[in-house]
């Protein structure tokens, strides 16, 4: 479909030329002999470039720019004008011209500065959209318990503050988009965002990660590379998994929370940065200080603003609207008409422990989407494992030892799940060694 250009001038000779040319290059054209005549041709047009000439009778150019915008029109426009100045010029720019043509103009120079407004809306549109649905995506699915409420409470509070947040909760329970939210609720919302997983990286890679490198730091260093805490510069940095850093980093991290610089690795000139520090965590720090494993005072830095995320399980009153959410993002996501859940499933849902928390739930909720025929996820959309559980009722209505084998099941199905069947990285999530987690799985008869 070619681009519509709306062209205004109140001179026809000029209207048939500029028409002309550019009909010849395959664009949609319509004509406007006046400012009146061309905010009613927007509304029905709906031009994607506007070509308007700067001195008209009644309402000059610049008048029906600020008319465009003051209704919210943000398609480009390129002034024309045969009393071309720089004073003019700087006007238009001022009043949100994309560009300035004076006359006469060749008309390769007319289509090239078509073609670079075409352009330059066509990413600002792109971008907007990515925004759009990076925003849906990260959007916090919060719910309506109590519990929920004061988490989001205080992590607005924190948004508002310079002052470090340490979010804390097991996995999957939303950490880090929690992060996200701070980030969007704060002043710092038009900066990066930039999260930082901790966990898997050796201690070379993570500092490199976070404070960058110098060229020929070590072997590979063929360039300088700057570090997450340069690029995030004025936005927020999330420090996720950060009990999983080794001591040296710990070290290093310190001194940066401390004085908020540091250096490249092979750098010797100190670097300075504005940013807020968010860290996750699903380690007991606590105890990692007790037993010498984490730094006491990198820890009480840390530990400015604490929020815990609650588990899934402690707020099962949140389950069906947090379900409902997910569903409604992954039908709109895959096109697929979908529009609720069975009495059913919801009950299999609300009764089930939920070990992988949110992030278990958004899983079975995709799978139901994309295997589901709809237009309803039923009971047979649910993963068996799900079912098997539920059916045997929750821990609290079996036996010691019954109850003890479920929830260790429902736990290594989890840690397989969020690890993508990953033995290795289930394991360690588990704090388990592979060899015991190999002989859980093979105990529990789980595939």
């Amino acid at each position: 479909m070619p681009n519509k250009i709306l062209i205004v001038d109140d001179e026809p000779f000029n209207l048939d030329l500029l028409e002309q040319e550019l009909t010849d290059r395959g664009y949609s054209v319509e004509r406007a002999g006046d400012g009146a005549q061309a905010l009613g041709k927007f509304e029905s047009f709906r031009p994607d470039l506007v070509l308007l000439d700067y001195q008209m009778p009644d309402m000059n150019g610049v008048d029906v720019l600020r008319e465009l915008r003051s209704r919210g029109n943000e398609a480009p426009v390129v002034m024309i004008t045969a009393y071309g100045t720089i004073e003019r010029a700087v006007q238009a720019m001022k009043e949100g011209a994309y560009d300035f043509l004076p006359k006469p103009f060749e008309p390769d120079h007319l289509a090239l500065v078509v073609g670079k407004a075409l352009e330059r809306e066509k990413l600002r549109r792109e971008v907007e959209l990515l925004s759009e649905e990076a925003s849906e995506r990260y959007r916090l699915a919060v719910g309506k318990s109590a519990k929920m409420d004061a988490v989001v409470e205080a992590a607005k509070k924190a948004a508002a503050s310079k002052a470090t947040v340490l979010l804390l909760g097991e996995s999957g329970t939303g950490k880090e988009l929690l992060a996200r939210a701070i980030h969007n609720w704060s002043e710092r919302k038009e900066k990066p965002f930039v999260a930082i997983n901790c966990v898997g990286l050796s201690r070379e890679l993570l500092e490199s990660d976070l404070f960058g490198h110098e060229r020929g730091a070590f072997t590979g260093a063929h360039q300088l590379k700057k570090g997450k805490l340069e690029l995030a510069d004025g936005g927020t940095v999330l420090l996720d998994e950060v009990g999983d850093i080794s001591a040296e980093v710990q070290t290093k991290l310190l001194r940066f929370l401390q004085e908020r610089e540091f250096e490249r690795v092979g750098g010797t000139r100190p670097m300075r940065v504005d940013v807020k520090i968010i860290a996750a965590t699903n380690r007991d720090l606590d105890g990692a200080v007790r037993e010498g494993r984490f730094r006491e005072d990198l820890y009480y830095r840390l530990n400015v603003v604490p929020i815990r995320l609650p588990p899934l399980r402690e707020r099962r009153e949140d389950i069906q609207e947090v379900a409902e959410f997910f569903l409604r993002r992954f039908a709109d996501e895959t096109k697929k008409s979908f529009t609720g859940i069975t009495a059913e499933a919801r009950e299999k849902l609300l009764a089930y422990q939920w070990p992988g928390n949110v992030r278990e739930l958004a899983n079975v909720i995709e799978r139901a989407i994309v295997l589901g025929q709809g237009p309803e996820i039923a009971v047979r959309d649910l993963p068996d494992t799900l079912i098997a559980a539920e059916q045997k009722g929750s821990p609290q209505g079996l036996g010691y030892h019954e109850a003890i084998e479920a929830h260790r099941r429902e736990l290594v199905v989890a840690a397989l799940a969020e690890a993508q069947g990953n033995r290795a990285a289930a394991a360690k999530a588990l704090g388990l060694h592979r060899t015991h987690l190999m002989k859980l799985i093979k105990s529990l008869g789980i595939e």
